[in-house]
């Protein structure tokens, strides 16, 4: 059994989540947690504008009070695991709120939210302090459940904090004590009654019925995303304790995946995956998460996460230094070859422009000769003509090899130029990063941007004389920034002679089966018979 999750609840949102075993593998979530996490800034977005509206008719003169309060409850909430500054000032507000409409009732609860965000940035004082200051019998019965369940979270946080073995004991024991507690105000089969139960199990090392609990959970038919990654946070640890790291990894890659989509900064499973990524050895995806971690607590300042992520981020970022530096050697090896590449293009260019010197040469007494037998013979005519179309093919697809080679020579000589100016420094993320803007895609659409420039000057009535071979309904129709589309340019390297498949899969960047698929889609649409399509398109005529 792979994962104690449906995977659709987490692709698509917060519609409900089932409790049903997920064919999901560790690969296939690592993969989504990358995907959604390029994602990250929309989901950021979509809380930030939820909050705006709700701020926005929190400033608004027109809300009593009362509305304010409520309101000021709910922007706290889009904060309390999202940005901590945010969410203590607004607990500020409804704290004052409540005093002005003189509610103890409301005081209380804005006090208890107060805490749990005082708790959640890691300052365990102030935390025990507010905690101390609440009357809970003015509270009702779900926040009396949030109160001495957040008591119980937070004589356990202080306990894994402090890491003593003198104290941590009385701090565990308070915890279970507190959490007894808030099961006595929670409806049975709830969310929060199955949440406090599965705290139970974690902190008595209970696998068993901690996982029992987590599938209760699943099966809860208002489940949010949120709730799902806690739940699923929470087996994780137990799985880990027991030595199951391949079943605690794909619980915590849920509950990172639902993080990310529900943008909560205030989280521990994102900084737990590096960690086992970077014992695994994928140093990629331990740096990338741990960035995630870092990044996440330091925009919640989350103090307490911050102290335990500074320790694993240090280790994996020594040990990418390591890896750049001995990537170093093959950096310049690599240069020594770019170098050589460079003289050979160089020479090659050379060689080049000498044969276009001759051909152009050729090309004048070929024009002489044929001028000559033009007078004599109507029929050499014809074939003096076909050799002048030929020649100046010739001739604009050499100067335009000849001037693209000059170009990838002194790109070519930029970038060594970089190269030595960066490795001379030891600028390597400097050198990576110019090795990653290297873009071939773009260089190949150049390149056939240029082809079909240079075609369409000595062929302007290509289209119109290859439209012409079709129906109305078949025709090709271009864009206002299209010059030649797939389909034309295969049959614009035919006109010029190139029949073999392979070699126009070459020169067009694609597979020889795609080549022929163009090709045979194109001819099947002409009124055309087949094995006249081609000839054809070699009759069109040049300028």
């Amino acid at each position: 059994m792979k994962l104690f999750l449906l995977l659709c609840g987490l692709l698509f949102g917060v519609a409900p989540v089932y409790a049903a075993v997920s064919t999901g593998t560790t690969d296939s979530l690592l993969i989504e947690l990358n995907r959604v996490l390029d994602h990250k800034k929309e989901y950021d977005s979509q809380r930030l504008n939820r909050i705006a509206e709700l701020t926005a008719e929190f400033a608004s003169a027109e809300a009593n009070d009362n509305a304010k309060f409520d309101l000021g409850l709910r922007i706290y909430d889009e904060y309390k695991a999202f940005k901590y500054d945010s969410a203590f000032v607004y607990c500020q507000k409804v704290i004052r709120l409540a005093n002005q409409l003189k509610q103890p009732e409301k005081v209380e609860v804005a006090k208890l939210k107060l805490a749990f965000v005082l708790l959640s940035s890691g300052l365990f004082k102030e935390t025990f302090e507010t905690l101390e200051g609440i009357n809970p019998t003015l509270l009702k019965e779900a926040d009396k459940q949030s109160f001495y369940f957040l008591k119980a979270r937070a004589y356990s946080d202080l306990g894994d904090f402090n890491q003593d073995q003198v104290y941590r004991p009385t701090y565990y024991s308070k915890a279970l004590a507190y959490a007894d507690t808030a099961l006595q105000y929670a409806r049975p089969g709830s969310y929060e009654y199955l949440s406090v139960q599965e705290f139970r199990a974690q902190k008595t090392n209970n696998l068993k019925a901690g996982a029992a609990v987590y599938q209760q959970i699943l099966r809860l038919p208002h489940l949010t995303l949120h709730q799902l990654a806690v739940s699923a946070s929470t087996t994780a640890y137990l799985y880990e304790l027991a030595g199951q790291t391949d079943k605690a990894v794909e619980l915590l890659l849920v509950s990172a995946i639902a993080d990310v989509k529900t943008a909560t900064k205030e989280t521990t499973a994102i900084f737990k995956l590096s960690d086992y990524c970077y014992r695994q050895g994928d140093l990629k995806n331990a740096y990338t998460f741990i960035r995630e971690a870092r990044e996440d607590a330091a925009f919640y300042k989350a103090r307490q996460r911050q102290i335990e992520i500074s320790h694993v981020s240090s280790i994996i970022e020594g040990q990418k230094i390591n890896i750049i530096e001995n990537q170093r050697k093959s950096l310049k090896t690599y240069a020594i070859i770019m170098t050589l590449l460079a003289g050979v293009v160089i020479g090659f260019a050379v060689i080049s422009f000498k044969q276009l010197r001759k051909v152009r040469k050729a090309d004048r007494v070929i024009f002489a000769t044929n001028q000559e037998l033009r007078e004599r013979n109507e029929v050499l005519r014809q074939l003096n003509g076909d050799l002048n179309e030929a020649n100046k093919i010739k001739e604009e697809y050499i100067g335009f090899y000849f001037h693209n080679n000059s170009q990838y020579i002194d790109k070519i000589e930029t970038l060594k130029k970089r190269l030595d100016a960066l490795l001379a420094s030891k600028q390597y993320a400097g050198v990576q990063k110019l090795v990653d803007g290297v873009n071939i895609k773009t260089e190949r659409n150049e390149l056939l941007k240029g082809f079909d420039t240079v075609f369409l000057r000595l062929f302007p009535n290509f289209i119109a004389q290859f439209n012409a071979l079709f129906s109305d309904e078949e025709r090709v129709k271009l864009t206002d920034d299209q010059l030649l589309t797939t389909e034309l340019r295969i049959f614009a390297l035919i006109r010029l002679g190139i029949d073999d498949s392979e070699q126009i899969s070459r020169m067009l960047g694609y597979s020889i089966n795609t080549i022929y698929t163009y090709k045979t889609r194109v001819k099947n649409r002409s009124f055309l018979p087949n094995e006249e399509f081609e000839a054809r398109i070699q009759a069109i005529q040049a300028v």
